[in-house]
């Protein structure tokens, strides 16, 4: 057996932040086997300091956010009173009932044309989207690029959003909480959009809106109907385009799908 060559520092930098690692706690490494090697310090006792008057304790950021069900009691009503794509995005900025705004850089909102008569929507932000404050621009919103301009669209014929707007520390999965608190923003953001035909990118989006169990593989290329209250939408479930990455032979799957889309925008 000939052993596999040790991984370059370039590609070590590359799968720490396709992980998520993308910044460093301390400016210097710290050689934990050596901490573990080394001899615990000598017990000291503690010096007697007088008392000091109490202070109010300090209120972390993500420490405020009230409880799951006043959260999502209070998500829904915001957005019900929505009357503008403007207006949600200003009430989404002033929300205080999820955590993962205290840990995000900014509201990733949307992109594209809000007049479209298709809409995407994937699960949550990463790290570029982050830096950007717009939907996908990184990697897997260059591929998205490439798949909707293979069917004659473009980010000003197309509108583009996440289930969550701000992006989960270190690219995690958003818990079932969180995306039950954020829910009432996207189904409010998609009745205001009203668009003729809704996309789901990935598993997350489409179990979150589509209301199904099944995984992705069952429910890509079948079309759903999604009810605002107002109208039925044709929905069409598809695979993000960060799993097409990391599992391209799935494209020729997501093609057929891109193909469905066309033909359904072309007969609608």
């Amino acid at each position: 057996m000939i052993p596999e060559p040790a991984p370059t520092v370039r590609e070590l930098l590359a799968f720490y932040l396709e992980a998520g690692v993308d910044c460093a706690l301390n400016e210097e490494p710290i050689d934990r086997l050596a901490e573990l090697e080394a001899p615990p310090p000598p017990p000291r006792a503690a010096p007697v300091e007088a008392p000091r008057p109490v202070a109010a304790p300090a209120v972390l950021r993500g420490e405020a956010a009230p409880a799951p069900d006043v959260a999502i009691a209070s998500a829904r009503e915001a957005a019900r009173t929505a009357p503008t794509l403007e207006a949600l995005r200003e009430l989404m900025q002033n929300f205080e009932g999820c955590a993962l705004k205290h840990t995000a850089t900014r509201l990733v909102f949307a992109d594209g044309n809000p007049q479209a008569r298709i809409m995407f929507v994937g699960e949550a932000p990463g790290r570029d989207e982050d830096i950007e404050g717009l939907p996908f621009v990184g990697r897997s919103g260059k591929l998205l690029d490439l798949m909707i301009g293979a069917i004659g669209l473009n980010r000003t014929t197309a509108y583009i959003t996440n289930v969550i707007p701000w992006r989960p520390p270190g690219n995690r999965t958003p818990t079932p909480q969180e995306t039950q608190i954020c829910l009432p923003f996207i189904q409010r953001h998609i009745e205001l959009v009203n668009p003729d035909v809704l996309v789901t990118l990935g598993n997350p989006s489409t179990q979150t809106l589509l209301s199904t169990r099944e995984g992705i593989m069952r429910t890509r290329g079948r079309w759903f109907g999604y009810d605002t209250g107002q109208r039925t939408i044709r929905a069409l479930p598809t695979f993000h385009p960060a799993y097409l990455l990391r599992s391209p032979s799935y494209k020729r799957l997501a093609w057929q799908d891109l193909r469905a889309i066309a033909k359904a925008l072309a007969g609608a």
